[in-house]
């Protein structure tokens, strides 16, 4: 400690405690006389501004007593290795050098080393310092795209607070007849109605987390499963919405038992321009004004390859400004479905339709997540129970088409 420091110490202690008699004086007065003289306050504010100052040297010289305890630890080091009975020539050799080469740096810096003294301390391996330069570890949770089905964007959804609705439709319509001024009528029948009943079903997921990762990750674990719950249902009700086939699940798009019109006619895994024709004609007028393709991204690498019979393709690039247009496919839009199965023998691998009159989701109980400490804490973990209620169903089946691949 130099003689400077010691000398800054005790006038922070002198500083200190005139300003501890000043700060009497001043509250004395303000209790006498109700304020404090002039000429106190403005004695105790120059005194702070000492005291700053001498901060400053205080935290100077913690730093330099630290250092110095540093110094001494490591050099106790080096005279215990030095004492070791069971010393070699060779580990004595290493040790003077590693004295040798400590004072220097203490003495001169890192600059005054050779090239193999300072190769010395490495973050190879813990005994050469590697301690002091520890990996970064990145708090962020590397995880692979869930694809999620785009079906939800598209229909139609509704809320309900029963286990299931019950959507009236018309399956069936009579005809219009003409008749003469004076001629006979009869009844015009043929209209038939049925009710389609949309039941809810239940989705869940559950997770064991032991309470010691809960406290001790470095995530926040109760976020990341409330994330991983939602994209998982999603994903799930996703595929049920194209594929389900309605048992403990909704009742999909492409469900051969709720789709009456299919396309057939494209030769095993093909696809050409004219099975999409066949789609987008076979549609009526009404629907098609509305509709768009569902395919996944393998189909659609296929159809933007085809052309029409005047060599253009039929997959059109749109572009953005004030007035943006979508791409296109034989001039009408189009989403990715990871779900819709790709272009193979006996499978529907392009919906074409007007997702929104045609097919209903209808939920029940969003998102719940249960938190339980209570039933697993014999076992040290917390159980978190997720679960979900929906349902889905074709509600006109006419207002969409399928393209199936004929069986090879």
């Amino acid at each position: 400690m130099t003689d400077e420091v010691k000398n800054a110490v005790v006038e922070m202690a002198s500083a200190f405690e005139e300003f501890k008699a000043t700060n009497d004086q001043r509250l004395k007065q303000i209790e006498e006389k109700g304020s404090a003289d002039p000429v106190v306050e403005e004695k105790l504010k120059n005194i702070e501004v000492d005291l700053d100052k001498f901060e400053d040297i205080n935290q100077k010289l913690t730093q330099q007593v630290e250092f110095q305890k540093g110094v001494d630890d490591r050099l106790d080091s080096f005279e215990k290795l030095l004492k070791r009975p069971e010393m070699d020539a060779g580990e004595v050799k290493a040790a003077d050098r590693q004295v040798a080469t400590f004072e220097t740096w203490l003495r001169k810096g890192e600059d005054a080393l050779s090239p193999e003294e300072v190769k010395a301390l490495t973050v190879g391996t813990a005994a050469t310092a590697g301690n002091f330069a520890p990996a970064e570890y990145v708090e962020e949770l590397v995880k692979v795209i869930t694809e999620i089905s785009p079906v939800r964007s598209v229909a139609r959804v509704r809320q309900t607070s029963n286990k299931e609705i019950e959507v009236p439709s018309k399956t069936a319509s009579f005809a219009a007849a003409w008749t003469a001024e004076g001629g006979s009528r009869s009844e015009t029948t043929g209209y038939t109605t049925s009710l389609n009943t949309i039941p809810t079903h239940e989705l869940y997921a559950m997770v064991d987390i032991s309470s010691a990762l809960l406290e001790d990750s470095v995530f926040d674990l109760e976020a990341e499963m409330n994330t991983e719950f939602a994209e998982q249902f999603a994903k799930a009700e996703g595929n049920a919405f194209i594929a389900g086939n309605g048992t403990n699940k909704p009742t999909g798009i492409t469900d051969g038992t709720t789709i009456a019109h299919t396309a057939t006619g494209a030769a095993s895994a093909a696809i050409t321009t004219d099975n999409l024709m066949d789609l987008v004609h076979g549609l009526k007028s009404e629907y098609a004004r509305n509709a768009s393709f569902m395919m996944n991204r393998s189909t659609l690498g296929v159809i933007r390859k085809l052309k029409d019979t005047a060599g253009q393709y039929i997959f059109q690039t749109g572009f953005s400004g004030q007035a943006a247009l979508p791409n296109t496919i034989l001039g009408h839009g189009y989403v990715e479905a990871a779900d819709v199965a790709d272009a193979a023998s006996g499978a529907k691998s392009v919906i074409f339709g007007d997702f929104r009159r045609g097919y209903m989701i209808v939920d029940r109980v969003a998102l719940s997540v249960l938190r339980d400490p209570y039933s697993q804490a014999a076992s040290g973990n917390v159980r978190y129970l997720a679960r979900r209620r929906v349902g889905g169903e074709v509600v006109l089946s006419e207002a969409m088409r399928v393209l199936k691949h004929a069986t090879s």
